[in-house]
């Protein structure tokens, strides 16, 4: 049984209540379809954080992402968290990604990962973000899981969750949005939130009121995921931000007709000053190609004074879309650990008209990286073309 009293500091929402009854009350699964910041993700692992410290018996519990990167980010940083440890906890193995309570044990792997998706069997299940999950991987996880299994999700569209599993009586759904979850959110948050009511209907359907919805309109529909950038001439992208908007930096390689990409920065509040030195930890060499955002004529300059060859990208009239145009000549990839661009690249999309047409805007809060990435692309000659001297730039792999 599931209860509070095993972690007296953990704030708990009605989400939590929720789950904890699917578990006790002998459920084989609970669903959290909701909105952002309702809460599923910290309710399910502090349910799962009481159950391994409190086990009497071996219990095995698995943490699974779409990959160990966005672990990392999300699943793996909340449990931190809400155990008030740090990496450095002995109790945890940077390893093999584990946490040991003694009987319980939590391990944490990506849906990517072969060797753990057809590994041994488990007790409990967590398939975080299970819509960036393959069914048959999914599956092939729940049927080795012999307790229970619990699934969170944003519904951003219809997928194996709605067509198996949410309408069988065995499995408990649980809708939930900010509102469930407002003793724990600051204001700020809830401000940021409803301020897209106007401005992003369809946002706010899915991310705000948890309502299932289709992302329409994607400026750039297909990407793949792969391990790193190739071997290969690197490029690079840099759209500026300061206090609302992160600046994003993101490395490219192209190889005949593909695009490979890596988000490097992606942060607020930096000058130009502290991108320098960000760029150079980096290894963002001085004669590599930075293409940036033509609009910040004097952030270009005053980089290209501290010695890095940065160029503004292509403007002018129709210049955003013969960007969006040249992106999309290439089959896209992003890095696993490109988490920010992942997410922007699943949302970035036109925007309708007052009339409901689709127009040419595009959403703001999705276009940081994907800006950065149209810069370069739309700015980058490959030396093969014959159209600049090889002597520019010489090509090496990235990192090395």
């Amino acid at each position: 049984m599931v209860t509070a009293a095993k972690a007296p500091t953990f704030v708990l929402t009605d989400v939590f209540t929720e789950n904890a009854k699917a578990y006790h009350e002998g459920k084989r699964r609970a669903l959290n379809e909701g909105g952002t910041y309702s809460s599923k993700t910290f309710s399910i692992l502090q349910i799962l954080l009481i159950l391994a410290q409190s086990a009497k018996e071996p219990l095995l519990i698995s943490v699974v992402s779409e990959s160990l990167p966005h672990l990392k980010r999300g699943c793996i940083k909340d449990t931190f968290k809400l155990l008030g440890e740090t990496s450095e906890d002995p109790r945890w193995s940077k390893t093999e990604f584990t946490y040991n309570f003694g009987k319980g044990v939590m391990e944490y792997f990506g849906a990517d990962d072969a060797s753990k998706v057809r590994g041994p069997r488990r007790d409990i299940l967590y398939l975080n973000e299970a819509n960036n999950i393959p069914w048959e991987t999914a599956r092939g996880l729940d049927i080795r899981t012999s307790k229970f299994t619990y699934c969170d999700w944003n519904p951003v569209g219809r997928f194996w969750a709605h067509d198996f599993w949410v309408d069988q009586p065995e499995n408990q759904y649980i809708h939930s949005t900010y509102l469930d979850a407002l003793k724990v959110i600051p204001q700020a948050v809830i401000d940021n939130i409803e301020s897209y009511k106007d401005k992003d209907p369809n946002w706010w359907n899915i991310y705000g009121l948890g309502l299932v919805g289709k992302v329409e309109g994607l400026v750039y529909p297909k990407f793949e995921q792969v391990d790193d950038l190739p071997q290969g001439e690197v490029f690079y992208g840099l759209d500026f931000g300061y206090l609302v908007d992160p600046t994003a930096l993101v490395a490219n390689v192209i190889i005949g007709d593909k695009l490979y990409s890596k988000e490097l920065m992606y942060q607020n509040g930096l000058t130009n000053d502290q991108i320098a030195r960000q760029m150079d930890l980096l290894g963002v060499r001085r004669n590599s190609e930075v293409w940036a955002d033509a609009d910040e004529p004097k952030s270009i300059e005053e980089l290209c004074q501290m010695g890095f060859n940065v160029k503004p990208g292509v403007k002018g009239a129709g210049s955003v879309e013969y960007s969006h145009q040249k992106v999309n000549q290439y089959y896209q990839h992003w890095t696993k650990d490109s988490l920010n661009a992942i997410d922007e690249q699943r949302n970035f999309k036109y925007l309708k008209d007052k009339d409901g047409n689709w127009g040419n805007n595009t959403t703001h809060r999705w276009s940081h990286c994907m800006s950065a990435r149209r810069y370069a692309v739309s700015g980058y000659v490959p030396f093969s073309s014959g159209n600049r001297p090889k002597t520019r730039m010489a090509t090496y792999r990235f990192g090395g």
